[in-house]
């Protein structure tokens, strides 16, 4: 597989899909802290990009609508990516990196995470590194939980930490409506703020006919982290009921940590219909449609 574009002038561009939780069960936790994870992770076609090309040293420019969130910081996992692949490839890890951010920080979508897995597989095409799938996957891992699954961008069940995955059933198409209630929440202080009970695993094995069979299977299951995230951003609860009460809504749930919450549609008419809905009545919250993709191959 080689997910990168040519793009001219020797650069390389990658997608960096944004993820939801379809949901998200603790199922325990070790004794480093870590907490054991079962939740089904499918992708969007709402996306940053990476793109990179040779260079003296290593740098990162940012661009996108939410770029802002990232200056300043002491540094990005983009450049984490970078640094920790170079080093397992023997390389000297030359490149000029430019993230486009659209994907909004700290909301539960796994922007982060997915911007680290497309800068490893763009620099890897760029530094001509031959790394093993596994190979790459162990880099991935030690950048973040999530970055494994980001790799192929396909619908997953991940267990353990994060690094064990399994391809999800077929599932139908569908669009989700994303809602964030103008918050950004860190991923620790929300499993910090987890007041513990855990949950059995939720994994199906049927493929599912459409968006609506999708729904029934997904109701009876949930996200844990939803209350703790709720505790610390009040908005997502005034966020969920009004996704809930939308027409044509099919589920209402939280995304990984939040605090985006999402509405399932069957079709781009309903989902675009409710993001106006919303707007109209609440303007400062971030609103986008997004369909569900099958892979990194159905972003076209």
């Amino acid at each position: 597989m080689n997910p990168a574009d040519a793009t001219g002038a020797g650069a390389i561009t990658v997608a960096a899909p944004a993820k939801i939780n379809l949901y998200l069960h603790l199922l325990g936790r070790r004794d480093d802290g870590y907490h054991l994870l079962d939740s089904l992770i499918v992708f969007l076609d709402f996306a940053d990009t990476v793109s990179v090309s040779l260079a003296d040293g290593l740098s990162l420019g940012l661009s996108g609508p939410c770029a802002p969130a990232l200056e300043g910081g002491k540094d990005n996992l983009v450049l984490a990516a970078a640094r920790a692949l170079a080093e397992a490839g023997g390389c000297q890890g030359g490149a000029a990196i430019e993230l486009t951010k659209r994907v909004p920080v700290a909301a539960g979508l796994g922007g982060g995470s997915a911007d680290a897995a497309a800068a490893l597989l763009a620099l890897a095409a760029l530094w001509g590194l031959e790394i093993p799938a596994p190979g790459l996957a162990d880099i991935a891992l030690g950048l973040g939980a999530d970055v494994p699954v980001c790799l192929e961008s396909r619908p997953a069940f991940v267990g353990g930490i994060g690094q064990e995955l399994e391809p999800a059933p077929s599932l139908p198409p569908v669009w989700a409506t994303l809602v964030n209630p103008g918050k950004a929440l860190a991923t620790k202080d929300v499993f910090a703020a987890h007041g513990g009970g855990f949950t059995r695993p939720g994994r199906f094995t049927a493929s599912l006919e459409d968006a609506g069979a999708l729904a029934n299977r997904l109701a009876p299951l949930g996200n844990d982290l939803t209350a703790a995230a709720a505790a610390l951003a009040p908005g997502i609860g005034e966020v969920l009921k009004a996704i809930e009460a939308s027409t044509g809504c099919l589920l209402a749930r939280m995304s990984g940590s939040g605090a985006t919450c999402f509405g399932l549609y069957a079709d781009e008419a309903g989902a675009t219909a409710a993001a106006g809905v919303f707007g109209a009545a609440h303007p400062d919250w971030r609103i986008d449609v997004a369909r569900l993709i099958a892979g990194r191959s159905d972003l076209d």
